[in-house]
């Protein structure tokens, strides 16, 4: 072979699926180019054949072989006149656009305590009164202090937490008027400080290892 008979890729046919390789798309082609709808059939089901033979680790998953038709005819370009036993698959499909995913869109007047917040305090409306009823509301109202303590970085009145319940839940938990207290700051914001203590202790374990490691002589 001559270096004029070469074949570079940047001259050769586009891959549709690049994982089969360029001679199972040579295959394809010949297939399109036979005469005769019986000849494009066997060689159809020889391509199908070695397609199953290069994925072996996908014969147990539900219909493979309707996967592999399908590959083929998109190798294909849609251009390939055989019989096959799953329904032909058509370029507008594949190509199809996905409908728009539609987003919550949601803009709380009160951004620090989360959507969920909410979500939260609709369904403490939908509870009938009692014990387990004013257990959640006070976990709620208690989140909301601690979300508010993260934002606010100071200290807050259980009043102001309890205005915003009331407003958020539409007037239908008042708490205002309530004799039990919240959680104090310091209860609430604890487990933070616990944990963020924590992380710093790793690190500085993990800084001293590193250091005597640097000192430790290699010969």
């Amino acid at each position: 072979m001559t270096i004029d008979e070469l074949e570079y890729n940047t001259e050769r046919e586009h891959l549709i699926i690049p994982e089969y390789g360029r001679h199972m798309q040579k295959m394809i082609q010949y297939a399109k180019e036979r005469p005769t709808k019986e000849e494009r059939n066997k060689v159809a089901k020889a391509i199908i054949a070695v397609m199953g033979n290069l994925q072996p680790h996908l014969r147990d998953v539900p219909d493979f072989q309707h996967k592999l038709w399908d590959q083929l005819f998109i190798m294909a370009d849609f251009d390939l006149d055989v019989e096959s036993p799953y329904p032909i698959p058509s370029k507008e499909e594949l190509y199809a656009r996905p409908e728009s995913l539609k987003y919550p869109q949601n803009h709380p007047k009160y951004r620090f305590y989360g959507n969920n917040i909410k979500t939260m305090i609709d369904v403490a409306n939908t509870w009938e009164e009692g014990d387990l009823k004013e257990a959640l509301i006070y976990t709620i109202a208690n989140h909301m202090k601690k979300c508010f303590l993260n934002w606010n970085k100071d200290t807050v009145e259980d009043d102001v937490i309890f205005a915003h319940l009331r407003e958020l839940s539409g007037g239908k938990i008042n708490l205002m008027e309530a004799d039990e207290d919240l959680s104090d700051a310091t209860s609430l914001m604890r487990t933070t400080k616990k944990f963020s203590s924590n992380n710093n202790g790793s690190n500085k374990k993990h800084h001293k290892k590193n250091n005597s490691n640097r000192q430790r002589k290699r010969y």
